[in-house]
């Protein structure tokens, strides 16, 4: 499970001045207990520490409805995090009360006619009980005279928020299934459709539609974090609790700072979220999102609609339909989706077979699940005229030969960005009343059946307008201390003013190293966080290298990839503000004799969390993300030696509907692939190349063209070229780091070596992915030895093989 991605940025924040209280009376209190009700929406309970406020709610001034909820008492904007009777509220214009009812248990009630809309239920011993609002958040209802004694509590039931210290998960003993459910819409607080649950048996979490289609899952447990959920480790997260005995299985997290605004929930469209509350902005920042795209969770648009990322709004009508409702739809529930404009002959006419009816082609788009696949159909008209002969079809598509058919509404649809480049993506035919269909499209007849055929490929916003957004941003950030948040919906970056930046560096005093680029110094905000200062040097290349890491690494996140905290943008001044690496970059623990030395286990962690990284770059972001210049200098070690790459200022960023790009050269001699030196079109697998040339420095501990391998001009004994002989003859323990004296796993040394020699090749065909490489390094894959090298092996003497 994707939680609680707090970051660097979350620390920043929290030195602000904290946000004002919402008005409320100074007499508030915790407690509510017999003849001590709760009664109308001005009065409220309030937390001892004044974290969190109880009390009733309008979600909008002008709808009739009252719910009672818990929100955070010193945001300004009413943000519920939990509410008792969604499915039933109070209606105008009644008035309610929250009160301990004659039985002991917690009850709302309307004031007017005493009856009673909602109450706690619980199994209750004794009626001497109170309910209290607790430092936490949670609603506790316990005995009056024995606080550990609880009856009932909010936490075993909460709505769309999972709250700091609450659980997750299953009580095996009773059978209560802790599980968070997203908001009907934006103003209702009736359950949604998505849920995020764990399974009892083993504990993975499920993000949900309708409680039986999964569209995300978190992995299992590994002891530290969820398998598909690596961002949960680093320096600076939550803490963590997962339990899975005969009594439970369930997870929680608690913060570090209590006093921290943090919001994890489910939101009414289906993602989970992490944001917490910028009081300079008035507004919740989300911090983190699960699915990162819209379109990836289950149905976001209701039926009979096609989700497009790229487009604004994400969600549209297929052709010849519309909104349902218009009102629910703007209020982020569409799970009505659209209506038909007109009916089917099939409807009309009784007779069992449309005379009429024509299909509309939506090319490129991923077709809905649940298909019927039809083998009797030989053709594109056969799979037509068999849906046109059933009125329950809806839509059709002819792939490979293979007819499949939809019955009733058409769900989960999404356009895909890149399909007119690589194939990708399938064409959908919808069926529709004759009327519906465009007169300029494609007609088919086969039999009497006229098959009418529209096509319409939206492709995916190309490098190029990427680009562009990223100089307009560069425009836009000139005004002092304005925050852009990114256009995937993820985390924003700060604009630091120049003078704010001197004094955090002393003047630009620490200077920790520099290239061409210009240097980076250490800074600190408010005397406790620290940060790294990049100072870019000379007007036209620093101007570049700020668009190039601004245009990807600010876009971006992922746990092996170093945070963009902000930039300073004023004159000719160019800086950039990243989270600080206390263990500096891989090279000084590979190369240098003050380093720390790296036990093979912390070798392989690292191999594997640049691999991560980089195949997120590549496969993971709305772009694809060349580096183009990966080595051991920039690649990042946090407190707990976690591997971020660093340093995109000479990153290509690359459209999905594009596969190659040619470029000038950019990178470090050592780590170039053949590609870059014979002015070919380069690719991802650059960075693939790159990558095996780092892996063999792990191996060793020494540069790749460190002196020690060459003698009197003779490169045969080149460490790469070593590697892949010895590896054919089983001798791979002689090529590690003599200072790990041996104490390695030498099944997963060969493993190393053997990536290595593959990503290596000339021909950039034959190396794998970095998708790829994670799978062969976690060992879900097996690897076959590697030929030798070509170019290498006749450039270091070698006979051909």
């Amino acid at each position: 499970m994707r939680l609680l991605h707090v970051l660097l940025l979350l620390l920043l924040l929290s030195l602000h001045a904290a946000p004002r209280p919402c008005s409320a009376a100074t007499t508030a209190t915790d407690t509510v207990s017999p003849g001590n009700a709760l009664a109308g929406t001005a009065a409220r309970l309030v937390s001892n520490n004044s974290k969190f406020a109880l009390g009733f709610f309008k979600t909008d001034t002008a709808s009739p409805n009252t719910y009672l909820g818990i929100w955070f008492n010193k945001v300004p904007k009413l943000t519920p995090l939990w509410s008792a009777n969604g499915e039933s509220p109070v209606v105008d214009p009644a008035s309610p009360e929250l009160a301990i009812s004659g039985d002991g248990n917690l009850v709302i009630r309307d004031q007017a006619t005493r009856s009673v809309i909602w109450s706690t239920r619980a199994n209750i011993t004794t009626n001497a009980t109170v309910a209290v609002l607790l430092s936490s958040g949670n609603l506790v209802l316990r005995s009056s005279t024995n606080s550990s004694h609880v009856f009932w509590q909010s936490f075993d039931y909460p709505t769309d928020t999972l709250f700091a210290g609450a659980k997750i998960g299953w009580n095996r003993r009773t059978g209560l299934n802790r599980r968070l459910v997203s908001r009907k819409n934006a103003l209702d607080q009736a359950p949604g459709l998505y849920s995020l649950e764990m399974t009892e048996r083993d504990g993975v979490g499920h993000l949900l539609w309708n409680s039986t289609v999964a569209y995300w899952s978190s992995g299992g447990w590994n002891g530290n974090y969820f398998g598909l959920a690596p961002e949960m480790i680093g320096a600076v997260m939550p803490s963590f609790r997962f339990v899975n005995n005969d009594d439970e299985i369930s997870f929680m997290y608690t913060l570090h700072d209590d006093t921290a605004i943090v919001h994890t929930a489910l939101d009414v469209s289906g993602q989970g979220l992490v944001g917490f509350w910028l009081d300079g902005k008035q507004d919740w920042l989300i911090n983190y999102r699960q699915p990162v795209v819209q379109c990836d969770v289950y149905a976001t648009c209701g039926p009979f609609t096609v989700c497009d990322d790229a487009a604004d709004p994400t969600c549209s009508c297929m052709k010849g339909f519309s909104v349902r409702s218009p009102r629910d739809w703007e209020l982020g529930d569409r799970r009505d989706g659209c209506a038909r404009n007109t009916q089917l002959d099939c409807d009309t006419n009784r007779t069992g077979l449309s005379l009429t009816d024509k299909f509309f082609a939506v090319q490129g788009v991923r077709l809905p699940q649940d298909a019927n696949k039809v083998q009797a159909a030989k053709s594109g008209d056969d799979c037509a005229e068999i849906c046109l002969g059933d009125c329950s079809c809806t839509g059709y598509s002819y792939w490979n030969g293979g007819c499949s058919v939809w019955h009733g509404k058409l769900y989960n649809v999404k356009q895909q960005s890149d399909a007119s480049a690589n194939g990708n993506g399938e064409t959908l035919y919808i069926r529709l009343a004759a009327k519906e269909v465009v007169a300029s499209g494609v007609a088919r007849r086969k039999r009497g059946i006229s098959v009418g055929v529209a096509t319409g490929v939206a492709v995916g916003a190309s490098a190029a307008a990427l680009i562009l957004v990223a100089i307009l941003g560069v425009m836009i950030w000139r005004r002092k201390g304005k925050r852009i948040e990114n256009p995937q919906g993820g985390i924003g970056i700060i604009a630091f003013r120049h003078v704010d930046l001197q004094r955090a560096t002393r003047n630009f005093s620490e200077r920790l190293g520099g290239g061409s680029f210009g240097s980076v110094f250490k800074g600190y905000l408010g005397d406790s966080v620290a940060l790294a200062v990049k100072r870019l040097d000379g007007a036209h290349q620093g101007e570049k290298q700020f668009r190039a890491e601004v245009n990807s690494v600010g876009i971006i996140q992922h746990i092996n990839l170093v945070k963009l905290i902000g930039f300073c943008c004023e004159d000719d001044k160019r800086l950039l503000v990243y989270e600080y690496m206390p263990n500096h970059s891989l090279d000084v623990h590979l190369f240098k004799a003050n380093g720390t030395v790296l036990d093979w286990n912390l070798r392989y962690q690292i191999a594997i969390g640049v691999a991560r990284g980089l195949a997120y770059l590549h496969t993971g972001c709305r772009d694809c993300i060349i580096h183009c210049d990966i080595k051991p200098e920039n690649i990042l070690l946090d407190a707990s030696f976690v591997p971020k790459i660093a340093d995109f200022g000479m990153a290509k960023v690359l459209g999905r509907e594009f596969s190659n790009a040619i470029t000038t050269m950019r990178g470090t001699i050592g780590y170039l692939a053949p590609e870059w030196i014979s002015g070919t079109a380069v690719t991802s697998k650059v960075d693939v190349y790159s990558y095996g040339m780092v892996l063999f420095e792990l191996i060793s501990g020494r540069k790749n063209s460190s002196p020690e391998y060459f003698g009197d001009g003779d490169y045969s004994s080149f460490f790469p070229m070593q590697v892949a002989r010895k590896l054919r003859s089983g001798e791979v323990g002689s090529l590690v780091d003599e200072k790990l004296h041996s104490d390695v796993n030498l099944m997963e040394v060969e493993r190393v070596c053997k990536v290595a020699c593959w990503c290596i090749q000339e021909n950039e065909s034959a190396r794998p992915t970095m998708a790829e490489v994670v799978q062969f390094l976690e060992g879900l894959s097996e690897l076959g030895m590697p030929p030798l090298p070509r170019l290498l092996n006749a450039v270091t003497g070698g006979s051909p093989t």
